[in-house]
């Protein structure tokens, strides 16, 4: 009984381990769907080393960003336009070349923090991503969904979101904008930084898998 109940067991554990690589190895073939069409440069190092591991892989990423938006008059994201975007530190006079010819709608400026979704294949698994990316200083993640397929999201708390121009004119002097770009570089390196704390962690993980013979 002991026998056929472990080959048993054996079979389910083999189905379930080939369900989730054929689903693992869906999603990464799919065409990447984002506004840049590939994976940011700071994050792609952590993003291989998670598609590596058998018990995870990432749907989706960023690196953080510094950026120029106008917002749509109702505010829609998808009608909104960007000015200006940069994934890594930017000089003043970018920020000022990109907001010579000001539209009449709000422009906001705006740095952005890591978002990195992971999905993996136990909730166990999705704890241990969750407990490395709090020992990084990346405390807002969280499991954030269970139904279908366990999903992480890791989502950092360095962040500058105010409006600087309306109706064609600039709300801010150039020495205000100067300060925030200053302050947004600052935040982005510390993201960067927190990235390579986040893959130095991922590098220790040992793969947890069993395999059985059928």
């Amino acid at each position: 009984m002991s026998f056929e109940k472990d080959k048993q067991n054996s079979k389910e554990f083999c189905s379930e381990k080939s369900n989730w690589l054929s689903h693992k190895q869906n999603a990464l073939s799919k065409k990447d769907m984002s506004f840049k069409g590939c994976i940011d440069k700071r994050i792609k190092p952590l993003v291989d080393l998670i598609n590596s591991k058998d018990n995870y892989y990432s749907s989706s990423s960023c690196s953080g960003r510094i950026l120029l938006i106008k917002l749509a008059k109702e505010k829609i994201k998808a009608d909104s336009e960007w000015l200006f975007i940069s994934h890594e530190k930017v000089n003043a006079s970018d920020i000022l070349s990109a907001l010579k010819e000001l539209p009449k709608e709000e422009v906001w400026f705006k740095m952005e923090p890591i978002i990195l979704h992971i999905c993996c294949k136990t909730v166990n698994d999705a704890a241990e991503v969750v407990d490395k990316a709090n020992k990084v200083g990346l405390k807002h993640s969280g499991i954030n969904s269970l139904r279908k397929k366990i999903v992480v999201e890791i989502y950092g708390n360095e962040r500058i979101e105010t409006i600087i121009a309306n109706h064609k004119k600039l709300l801010v002097d150039e020495t205000y904008l100067k300060s925030l770009a200053e302050i947004a570089n600052k935040k982005l390196e510390l993201t960067h930084r927190k990235i390579e704390q986040l893959h130095n962690l991922f590098k220790q993980m040992q793969d947890s898998e069993l395999y059985y013979e059928a």
